[in-house]
């Protein structure tokens, strides 16, 4: 006995709770996005824009890479872990965010 529904998907109520988790594995995974590649140029770039922040403490916006979507953080270069590959941005009074250097997707540098 088959209990399909008009589309042809088995009801919610015979499915076994792996293949819902599998299934809900699948339809949030339809939105994720693949991690740009930089061309090093581009890549040299973000490298000095990051080093001018921490030297000279000058204000960036970095435009950082998501599985979903992208985000934006502004602050200044306060730390960077050159054997993690990552930075350690000021975004506020006592607030901070590590940033993974490979996440970067591009960076905006602002005067004094």
């Amino acid at each position: 006995m088959s209990s399909r529904l008009g589309d042809g998907l088995w009801s919610t109520k015979f499915i076994l709770p792996e293949h819902r988790e599998a299934m809900e594995r699948q339809r949030l995974g339809e939105g994720r996005r693949q991690r740009p590649t930089l061309d090093a140029q581009e890549l040299e770039l973000i490298e000095r824009a990051l080093a001018e922040s921490y030297r000279d403490h000058r204000r960036i916006t970095l435009r950082v890479f998501g599985e979903y979507e992208d985000r934006e953080l502004a602050g200044i270069v306060t730390a960077v872990q050159t054997y993690r590959r990552e930075i350690k941005l000021a975004t506020g009074a006592g607030e901070w965010q590590w940033v993974a250097i490979e996440d970067i997707l591009s960076i905006e540098i602002y005067d004094k």
